[in-house]
């Protein structure tokens, strides 16, 4: 059979009927239609009754509530300069889902924010699935807007606000720091932080697809900036008495030192150094130990600055007064048969000037042990010793002192010259004001006050200005503490050279010197403590090592301040 007759046997399927044909056709353009006048509906829907909805999902896309930064209160002096101030500053963030993948283009990125492209990879990478990252914090305008310049997708910016320290390193254990959100963290910073902070504000705006801001459109709630803090500090004075400290610090290669400067009407600390210190504005390298305000938060043993305090306690009493003689013979006496105290050498008889002005332990043991058990305790007490000072600020020392039960003798003497209890340069500044306040002690105040407190009488007045005059002899040209001559002046003060104590005992060869001074004594204005701690090559007694630091600090003081000098001077002559 050929090929022509075998395909014309084969059976042909017949062709499709036409009917079927049109029927999908109108099927297919039925739903196509009815899909169309679905959409028309829904759409016609939504923007003539459900118009809301559109308008609620555009706003959602474009409408924000953006926080406005408070910048935070500003802290200054008591003649208002300032101390700590904010700054406006702006952060860059980024949205990693945006960032441009391309190498180049984050090398350029990485090169502008100064960070290796690898750590710039890396962190992208951990941030990938969030849409929100820090690229730098805290820059300036200029700084920030060089990389906004760049045009790079997924870069953004924030305001907020950096705080700066004009006075530096000169007063920044006191004022403290804070944190890259502007949080305190030390000192008053941290102390005043509720008080300090502002209340962020907030704003309706606009923005494209891409985060820009379009248009500001209306503020929902104003800024609330924080409460301004003002100082008992005198700006000028911190500037001299951490100068000075600092050079004594160095000139004796000492580990550190303090310096509290006291306004005797009021209480208010004029001046509070401390060192070593540190720059609040560049704390890069920074060393932990120099964040310590050792003023407050420190406390040692005073050493002999305690024999006029413990003093006051004979003077009250019916056994003692100026005149008083004390036989200090053979300049040593053993207590409790293990104790020894001894004087630098045999003073013989003094009179309680004398004591203080040879700062004689013998003496000032044998008036201890004259009293009743409890007397140099209780009147430390009420001199504020063993207490917190009350002035808020973060970790500040409430020092030590026996319990007021029966104390050894070797106990009621070594506290009658400063061994036994520990206190701080700031509690020492504010028991001296009784002294020089008539007998009323004034708390200390870091804040400027706006009138002066009341204090409280601890010590009988009489008996005070008795100490006055006392201490005024100690400081004369011809005394181990002439170094705290203020010339022009009269000073009443008293040094004091302690060992250091460790690990229960006492280092051999290491020491604090002091020196408290009171001027002028006539009419007392400034009480001032100084303290150097471990003094090295060769000196370290308090009156070569820290009363030059009073001298040259409360001489400019007064100076400054428009005190005029005292018109009578007391001859060593009239001195017992």
């Amino acid at each position: 059979m050929s090929t022509t007759q075998r395909r014309a046997a084969t059976p042909r399927r017949p062709p499709p009927s036409a009917p079927l044909g049109a029927f999908r056709y109108r099927l297919m353009l039925g739903l196509i239609l009815l899909a169309l006048g679905m959409l028309g509906a829904r759409i016609a829907y939504l923007h003539v009754i459900d118009r809301s909805f559109l308008q609620g999902q555009g706003d959602a896309r474009t409408l924000r509530v953006e926080s406005i930064s408070a910048h935070r209160g500003m802290i200054t002096d008591r003649n208002g300069e300032p101390l700590a101030i904010s700054t406006p500053v702006v952060s860059l963030w980024a949205n990693p889902q945006e960032l441009p993948p391309d190498d180049i283009q984050r090398l350029v990125l990485a090169r502008a924010l100064d960070v290796d492209l690898d750590d710039l990879n890396a962190r992208i990478a951990r941030y990938s699935e969030r849409e929100f990252m820090y690229l730098r914090r805290q820059m300036t305008p200029a700084d920030a807007q060089e990389i906004l310049d760049l045009n790079l997708p997924g870069i953004y910016r924030q305001l907020e606000y950096r705080r700066y320290y004009p006075s530096g390193e000169a007063s920044a254990q006191l004022l403290g720091v804070t944190n890259v959100d502007d949080r305190g963290q030390e000192g008053l910073e941290l102390a005043y932080n509720n008080y300090l902070s502002g209340t962020p504000g907030k704003r309706r705006v606009l923005k494209d697809r891409r985060g820009r801001l379009v248009r500001d459109l209306h503020l929902l709630k104003e800024a609330d900036p924080g409460g301004e803090l003002v100082l008992a500090m005198d700006q000028r004075l911190q500037y001299m008495a951490y100068r000075e400290l600092k050079a004594a610090v160095q000139e004796r290669d000492a580990d550190g030192g303090t310096l509290v400067m006291m306004d005797a009407r009021t209480g208010e600390v004029l001046a509070m150094a401390n060192q070593p210190s540190y720059n609040p504005n560049n704390r890069a390298g920074l060393d932990p130990r120099s964040l310590r305000n050792q003023a407050i938060v420190d406390v040692f043993e005073p050493g002999s600055v305690m024999k006029p305090l413990a003093m006051s306690a004979a003077l009250e009493t019916d056994r003692y007064s100026p005149d008083t003689v004390v036989d200090t013979s053979p300049g040593w006496m053993r207590l409790d048969n293990r104790f020894t105290i001894r004087d630098f050498r045999n003073y013989g008889k003094l009179s309680m000037a004398g004591i203080l002005r040879k700062s004689s332990n013998i003496g000032m043991s044998r008036i201890a042990l004259d009293l009743p058990e409890t007397a140099v305790v209780d009147t430390y007490r009420r001199l504020g010793l063993g207490q917190s000072p009350g002035t808020g600020f973060p970790g500040e020392a409430d020092g030590s002192l026996p319990a007021p039960v029966r104390l050894a003798d070797s106990q009621r003497a070594s506290l009658a010259y400063g061994y036994g209890l520990s206190v701080s340069a700031l509690q020492l500044a504010s028991a001296y004001t009784a002294i020089a306040n008539h007998g009323r002690r004034l708390p200390a105040s870091l804040l400027k006050l706006d009138e002066p407190p009341e204090g409280s009488v601890v010590i009988e007045p009489q008996v005070a200005d008795e100490l006055l005059g006392m201490m005024e002899q100690v400081v004369q040209p011809d005394t181990g503490a002439h170094r705290g001559v203020v010339p022009g002046y009269r000073v009443a003060g008293k040094t004091g050279t302690v060992h250091k104590a460790s690990g229960g005992g006492y280092e051999e060869d290491a020491y604090r010197g002091l020196f408290v001074g009171i001027a002028p004594a006539s009419d007392p204005r400034l009480v001032t403590v100084v303290m150097i701690d471990h003094p090295r090559g060769g000196d370290y007694y308090g009156g070569l090592v820290a009363a030059p630091v009073f001298s040259t600090v409360v001489g400019n003081a007064l100076r400054l301040l428009d005190v005029p000098p005292d018109q009578e001077t007391l001859s060593s002559a009239d001195a017992p």
